[in-house]
């Protein structure tokens, strides 16, 4: 079986049809979303033919933790943060592929699967992350989005007056040269590409198709044709750089300018949806549904009014970052149906290795797989996963849900023990880290979010905006004493136990 999976960046679970069924997003669990309904036929396509899981949930964040999740099935953010992979990782690409020094040829020979890599995501090549990309038969990068130093041509450009002096001055000096019509934005060109690379490959056996689209990330800047569904200024209102705040958007906006950022986010969503459509519209024209899994997910959500904020980071793994879409559509299984078992990025991993028939590669006993094998879920509804889904980042609270109850811990007073485990030092996101000793560096003055623990009923607060930890001292105990069984079944180091009090 072939496998496409397509991970957007920063898409929130209620901009997604299968889930808001089409109502206005202030009626699909935050009072705090605007009353917009957002046409999004493309992703729509896929509820009938796919299986929507409502319970998908994050592990490590944000970026590339998620990612190192999907390429290892084992959660990063209990042993360190954002960093590349390591050499004794057994990284996805590879375990599908072999080793990618061979040509392709000798891979059609031995009937091994082809991989490619289709992206626009500079964080997969930055400093601190970077070679993501290496495990794959081919891969092939778009260039320019965010932070990308593409071009550097010292002459004047239309750039936000906020971005001028940030990593976003780059994007915009990128798009100067780059982008003369809607086919020239980045994810327009990722799913052309993928488009193009499905009808000339597409007779491989058994290929594993990655498309790894950084929108709906900021910069949030789409056409102003889509935007203006949603805000008839357009773009026409000042003081707004193209990326949120990450922080209380009150400090930062007007009631005029969050409308404007809200409508921006959406935006860009619907134009990602548009064209997704060229990569399922070729899945059509070349028959491939009846014989590819295709998955459609992201790596985390992002604050959209809700708690205050704007943007990701800044607090516990509320429901808005850390519940995410996840709609998967099998060959023959599961069509049109809905699965409620807690599944999580880790499993994308065994999943994919299932689907194109490779083996899972040994494990030692002190790194062993988080992740579960999705497959018999689509046939079978009443499939096992797991009984509770962990998540987090690296240093700050750890968050745990069974389904139904939701706890989001903090650390002690002064968080530690804390250890990043691993040779490779913190470079994209910086940690003040001691010296390497026995496999790891302590860490030291990490602040974890300024938030205390808190506990929340999925069914009465969707949204998770009443912490009733202190009405409800047996959950509390319950949830706390499953987080800390799981840190231990998961083989976590045993310092977070200690770190987070339980």
């Amino acid at each position: 079986m072939n496998v496409i999976t397509i991970v957007c960046d920063t898409l929130r679970r209620d901009h997604v049809g299968a889930y808001n069924l089409g109502r206005p997003l202030n009626q699909c669990g935050s009072e705090a979303a605007p009353n917009w309904r957002l046409p999004m036929p493309n992703m729509d396509r896929l509820i009938e033919r796919g299986t929507v899981f409502d319970n998908a949930y994050i592990g490590s964040t944000p970026c590339m933790p998620a990612r190192r999740d999907i390429y290892t099935g084992r959660l990063e953010f209990l042993e360190r943060g954002w960093g590349p992979l390591e050499e004794d990782d057994y990284d996805l690409p590879r375990q599908v592929s072999g080793a990618p020094n061979r040509s392709i040829r000798q891979s059609m020979q031995k009937n091994d699967p082809i991989s490619c890599l289709l992206t626009d995501h500079f964080h997969l090549w930055e400093q601190g992350s970077g070679n993501y990309h290496m495990g794959y038969s081919g891969f092939e990068f778009i260039r320019g989005i965010e932070s990308d130093g593409l071009y550097t041509d010292p002459i004047e450009f239309a750039c936000p007056p906020g971005d001028l002096m940030g990593k976003n001055e780059r994007h915009w000096r990128n798009v100067h040269f780059i982008r003369q019509s809607d086919e020239d934005y980045f994810c327009a060109q990722v799913c052309q590409k993928a488009a193009d690379w499905l009808t000339r490959n597409h007779t491989h056996e058994n290929f594993f198709l990655h498309l790894d689209i950084f929108d709906p990330h900021e910069p949030w800047d789409p056409p102003e044709d889509i935007l203006k569904i949603f805000d008839p200024i357009g773009y026409d209102i000042e003081g707004l750089r193209a990326a949120a705040p990450y922080d209380l958007w009150r400090l930062h906006y007007t009631e005029e300018q969050f409308l404007n950022m809200r409508a921006r986010y959406a935006a860009k969503v619907v134009f990602l949806d548009r064209w997704l459509g060229k990569v399922f519209d070729a899945l059509d024209d070349l028959k491939l549904w009846e014989e590819t899994l295709v998955i459609l997910t992201t790596d985390h959500g992002t604050w959209n009014g809700d708690h205050g904020r704007m943007g990701k980071l800044g607090t516990h793994q509320y429901d808005g970052c850390s519940h995410i879409p996840f709609i998967a559509c099998h060959p023959t299984e599961g069509h049109g149906e809905r699965r409620k078992q807690l599944i999580q990025l880790v499993d994308l991993y065994p999943t994919i290795l299932e689907s194109v028939g490779r083996p899972l590669p040994p494990r030692n006993e002190s790194k062993p797989l988080h992740g579960v094998n999705l497959l018999p879920l689509f046939g079978d509804a009443y499939s096992p996963t797991r009984d509770c889904a962990l998540m987090g980042m690296f240093g700050k609270s750890v968050s745990i849900t069974d389904g139904e109850w939701t706890l989001h811990q903090s650390p002690v007073a002064n968080n530690q023990p804390l250890y990043w485990q691993g040779y490779h030092l913190a470079r994209f996101i910086n940690y003040d880290l001691g010296p390497f000793s026995e496999g790891r560096r302590p860490v030291k003055n990490c602040k974890s979010w300024d938030e205390p623990t808190s506990l929340h009923n999925r069914r009465d607060d969707p949204s998770e905006s009443m912490n009733i930890s202190h009405r409800e001292p047996e959950q509390l105990l319950r949830m706390q004493t499953l987080l800390r069984d799981e840190l231990v079944r998961l083989r976590a180091p045993e310092w977070q136990i200690k770190r987070l009090g339980v």
